[in-house]
């Protein structure tokens, strides 16, 4: 089950406070608590208390327990900007924003989100296929097209060169 726990209007731009949320995404709640009390940012402490906010909503709403809450998403927006103005040189003024932002995190109890992941992981296994046989059907990381990068393409020959040199063994032993 997901709980969340909203912060509007933090005095802290979206971009400052994105670089604190990218460090907890996906982690355990307890983890995401130690992982913000070891961080020298200003942005940790807003959310660190929306984090707080989100564990205590899953107790106290939901009955769920902090050990096994996973941080499913920490969604961070801008708020409204703040425009004042600094005066400068010859009777000029420059801007300032002031910039905030929104912080949300979202915990579950971490069995939908293991669930996801997996299932995922899976998937992408199976779109995959193997890069010798894309690189002989013309798809992939082996296709004629120019925007492939040089270490894709040396990975495919390496993987295709080892391919033949297993079947060269193999016909050697058949001979023997």
């Amino acid at each position: 089950m997901k709980t969340q726990a909203t912060a509007k209007f933090v005095g802290t731009s979206a971009r400052k406070t994105g670089l604190v949320a990218a460090l907890i995404r996906g982690r355990r709640a307890i983890d995401a608590r130690h992982i913000l009390a070891a961080t020298n940012k200003r942005a940790t402490v807003p959310v660190g208390k929306v984090l707080e906010s989100a564990i205590a909503n899953a107790e106290n709403n939901h009955g769920m327990k902090a050990a096994n809450l996973v941080i499913e998403a920490v969604l961070i927006g801008p708020g409204p900007t703040l425009k004042r103005s600094m005066p400068r040189a010859k009777g000029s003024a420059s801007a300032i924003r002031k910039r905030s932002s929104h912080i949300t995190v979202v915990v579950s109890d971490g069995k939908s989100a293991a669930k996801l992941v997996s299932s995922s992981k899976e998937e992408k296994v199976e779109a995959k296929g193997t890069g010798v046989e894309q690189a002989r059907s013309g798809q992939g990381k082996g296709s004629s097209d120019k925007t492939g990068s040089v270490i894709e393409r040396e990975t495919v020959v390496t993987e295709a060169k080892a391919e033949k040199a297993s079947k060269k063994e193999e016909a050697k032993e058949e001979a023997k």
